[in-house]
């Protein structure tokens, strides 16, 4: 067993939460081969729980296990930045509407709880950031009282922290940016709290547009727009 954060792991699990971590922050960069001993030394396991993590990522696809070649990390893509824009488009504002028309009593105190520790992604965003900000989207999820949908968008979180990070690494948010985002925030469990699907659907869309992952496709694709 290991531990981290206060939380025990079995082996194979920390070995996965501390490999991906490494992935998602950039210490790993996109298409780096994998030194698995080192890591695994690094990490302090074995190289069997480290091999086992790195399948697991790869069925996620941020690792790439190809036939006689080293394992490498995923790259970045424009291609698959906007295929992950265009289904949080959609089932994140489904997903916002439900909530408003499911949500308990203590679904609302998790958002509450959420909100409360988010704090500002910057251009070199921490990993508890990233988490603070994956946690109260998925509160949100949670409260839609739907488990695939909530399969589904958290099977799509780890890649888009990638696209959050390259979005950021292209430009870092100003001051305004994120007054914004905090505003958005609000609004979204403004609207879920009131029980208003309407307004939560159209708050979450809205905050999906302007989203890093829309500035991750146009930073890949070389025509930042600065949205």
């Amino acid at each position: 067993m290991a531990a981290r954060g206060g939380s025990v792991f079995t082996k194979n699990d920390y070995a996965y939460v501390e490999l991906r971590d490494r992935i998602l922050t950039g210490v790993l960069p996109a298409g780096s081969v994998l030194p698995q001993g080192r890591l695994a030394q690094e990490i302090g396991v074995s190289t069997t729980p480290l091999r086992e993590a790195v399948r697991r990522l790869a069925a996620e696809g941020l690792i790439l296990l190809e036939a006689h070649r080293d394992a490498r990390v995923a790259e970045v893509t424009a291609a698959e930045a906007r295929h992950l824009y265009e289904v949080r488009a959609s089932v994140d504002p489904l997903a916002a509407a439900l909530a408003a028309s499911r949500r308990t009593d203590e679904d609302l105190e998790q958002i509450r709880r959420a909100e409360a520790e988010l704090r500002p992604l910057s251009g070199n965003a921490t990993l508890e950031a990233l988490i603070a900000h994956r946690e109260f989207h998925r509160s949100i999820y949670r409260a839609s009282g739907n488990p695939l949908l909530v399969d589904v968008l958290e099977r799509l979180w780890d890649k888009a922290d990638r696209y959050r990070m390259v979005a950021l690494e292209a430009r870092r948010d100003s001051e305004e940016d994120s007054r914004r985002v905090a505003e958005e925030h609000r609004q979204i469990a403004a609207a879920v709290e009131s029980g208003d699907p309407a307004a939560a659907e159209h708050a979450m869309r809205e905050h999906i547009d302007k989203s890093l992952g829309r500035r991750a496709i146009a930073a890949l694709e070389g025509t930042d727009s600065h949205t």
